[in-house]
């Protein structure tokens, strides 16, 4: 468990913003084992999922329920799944993840919610800096006409406790908290993961429980959609 007991003291803005960014995750390669809770009002399981991740190049997400249940591949310029239970798949952009979390979200922002890195590079633009319950709260000094966002970045190691994204004219929210980091090979990585996804009339709850975690490993998962099944469209 990372060591809490920091205290945050006044600084600025741009020295938490760079401090954030340098502490990004450096290895070349993530194999990890997690316990998903999935609950959309419609839809609650509960999923055992291997998440395989080589840097800045590709997602392997493979979820199991005594069979695998559906497998995921996704890359910087497209998403596939399929599912050998339902028997569909499908092939295209990120408009599956949107349909999944609410918010449109590409690669590199989903690879930072899986390590506590802002979805947004907060290096890019101004940020305001407010301390709040001792926490530091970075926010764009000028926010999106689409929507305002909103980060929590803890002083012990600088990764995220939590980051907000608020549409007000579409009625949407996406939280995703952070609820402790372990120490693994001088490195601070997420404990678990959770996010609430509410739209107009839905909500989405997903909570990501880090089983085991393991550095710098060579995979080379089998993707491939079997003939036969029913494509997806949104």
């Amino acid at each position: 468990m990372v060591d809490k007991t920091a205290i945050a003291f006044e600084t600025s803005a741009k020295k938490v913003a760079k401090k954030h960014v340098d502490a990004n995750f450096d290895k070349k390669s993530i194999d990890a084992k997690l316990k998903v809770n999935f609950d959309n009002g419609k839809t609650n399981q509960s999923l055992s999922v291997n998440l395989q991740i080589e840097k800045d190049k590709v997602i392997h997400i493979k979820g199991t329920k005594f069979i695998t249940v559906f497998k995921a591949k996704i890359t910087p310029t497209s998403v596939s799944y399929y599912s050998p239970f339902a028997k569909n798949y499908f092939e295209g952009d990120f408009s599956l993840l949107k349909e999944l979390l609410g918010v449109e979200i590409n690669f590199e922002q989903l690879q930072n919610l899986f390590l506590g890195q802002a979805l947004q590079n907060v290096k890019k633009e101004k940020q305001q800096l407010e301390i709040f319950n001792n926490t530091y709260v970075l926010s764009p000094e000028k926010q999106s006409e689409l929507f305002t966002i909103f980060y929590k970045i803890n002083p012990s190691h600088f990764k995220l406790e939590s980051q907000t994204i608020v549409n007000d004219e579409k009625n949407m929210r996406l939280d995703i908290n952070y609820s402790g980091y372990s120490t693994i090979e001088k490195t601070a990585f997420p404990e678990e993961i959770k996010i609430i996804a509410k739209a107009a009339n839905s909500v989405t709850n997903i909570d990501l429980i880090y089983k085991s975690v393991v550095f710098n490993t060579t995979f080379n998962p089998l993707f491939e959609i079997p003939k036969g099944y029913k494509r997806i469209e949104f």
